[in-house]
């Protein structure tokens, strides 16, 4: 079976231009690949730089040497040199990501936010926005808050609008940063289930979960990014 996202000795390293170009490595050599119903959990301590090779897999953060490929409408693109074009192409249909904190325009209604990812696919309004809300239903957000803006939310109730943002679509590769830190036990639950439903149906996963038991639940393999680190 093909991988859906992989990397070939990937590094990272940040230029801290402000302290007269001082380096900072982060790790350093890093290969992985990720199948279609696989949850790959990073684990390594605080700083260990798991949420920077998140970022990599999504090309918020370039490469300081390697590659990270994706499986794109049936070809690899490589993000580490793909152009902006064609990076945005691939996180519309094919690369999803849920952070853990919401960057939304600001008077934008929820439910208008979580349906965004389906419109811009081509789904109709109506369509877009009532699939949105069977994702807040599932996730237990109330209806009263559908039509308002999520700035004034809390954080759990931020972060289930995030989780239906990123996974509205079921796209082929899926990047989780902690989608359950802000959640109490009951939504926690929901989410491990939304998990397991998105590997059923041949998503690949690379996820952050510190809370272990969220980890056990829906983790197929770890990847120690600690034995990765580029030691200063």
């Amino acid at each position: 079976m093909t991988a859906l996202i992989e990397t070939l000795c990937l590094s990272k390293t940040f230029t801290l231009h402000g302290r007269g170009g001082l380096q900072l490595p982060v790790f350093a050599g890093i290969d992985l690949s990720v199948h279609p119903g696989e949850c790959l959990a990073l684990t390594g301590h605080s700083g260990s730089g798991k949420s920077s090779l998140l970022r990599c897999l999504y090309g918020n953060y370039g490469a300081s040497s390697g590659e990270v490929r994706i499986r794109h409408s049936g070809d690899w693109v490589s993000l580490s040199s793909a152009a902006p074009r064609e990076v945005f192409e691939v996180r519309r249909r094919t690369l999803g990501y849920v952070s853990q904190f919401l960057r939304v325009i600001p008077r934008v209604s929820t439910l208008d936010i979580v349906a965004d990812p389906l419109r811009r696919l081509g789904v109709g309004a109506e369509e877009a926005r009532a699939q949105a809300a069977q994702w807040l239903k599932r996730l237990n957000l109330h209806e009263h808050l559908w039509h308002l803006p999520p700035a004034t939310f809390s954080g759990g109730e931020q972060q289930r609008v995030n989780i239906a943002h990123g996974m509205i679509t079921a796209p082929p590769v899926l990047l989780l940063d902690e989608p359950t830190a802000s959640l109490d036990a009951d939504n926690r639950h929901v989410v491990v289930e939304l998990i397991h439903a998105a590997r059923a149906q041949g998503s690949a996963i690379v996820g952050i979960f510190h809370d272990d038991e969220v980890r056990a639940a829906v983790a197929t393999r770890c990847f120690d990014v600690e034995q990765h680190r580029n030691p200063v």
